[in-house]
């Protein structure tokens, strides 16, 4: 792994450094002690470690140990005198556990955390630039066929945000 998200390979003498982003949708099935496969070109970003952690719209997230890191120094950072501020840092640090991949690709995931994002069988890891989403796969198709009808409108006010 090389400087911000980018990933070193070497040829010869000079590396060359490709940046690595989490995109596409991925269906998998989540094993009776909370193992999940994670897509093996996922895994070349987060094989120097990961932190799975509560998301946001009941979905969990999964960082790579760097990218964590930096998120959470900005949380650090935040004023501890204000309520919100302090939930949602809790949100997210306290929900954050350390994972390791087995032989076959797997990480486990907490009870707490497969309670949380109610996850059962069927799972999406969904791919968001720098952090995969895990979702129970109904939720996901629900959300995302909810989204999509809205796609227009969303659209219209990303326009504020200048996208």
């Amino acid at each position: 792994m090389g400087r911000g998200g980018e990933v070193c390979l070497s040829s010869s003498s000079l590396p060359i450094y490709f940046n690595i982003m989490f995109i596409g949708e991925y269906s998998h099935n989540l094993d009776d002690k909370g193992r999940l496969a994670i897509p093996a070109k996922f895994r070349v970003i987060l094989k120097k470690g990961a932190v799975v952690t509560k998301g946001l719209d009941n979905c969990l997230f999964l960082y790579s140990q760097e990218q964590f890191k930096k998120i959470a120094t900005r949380f650090a950072a935040l004023p501890i005198n204000q309520a919100k501020a302090r939930a949602f840092t809790r949100h997210l640090l306290a929900g954050a556990m350390d994972v390791e991949f087995d032989n076959q690709g797997r990480i486990t995931l907490p009870e707490y955390l497969r309670q949380f994002s109610g996850l059962k069988k069927k799972i999406i890891v969904a791919g968001l630039y720098n952090h995969l989403e895990i979702w129970d796969a109904a939720a996901w198709n629900k959300y995302k066929s909810e989204t999509e009808k809205n796609s227009n409108a969303i659209a219209e006010e990303m326009g504020d945000l200048g996208i």
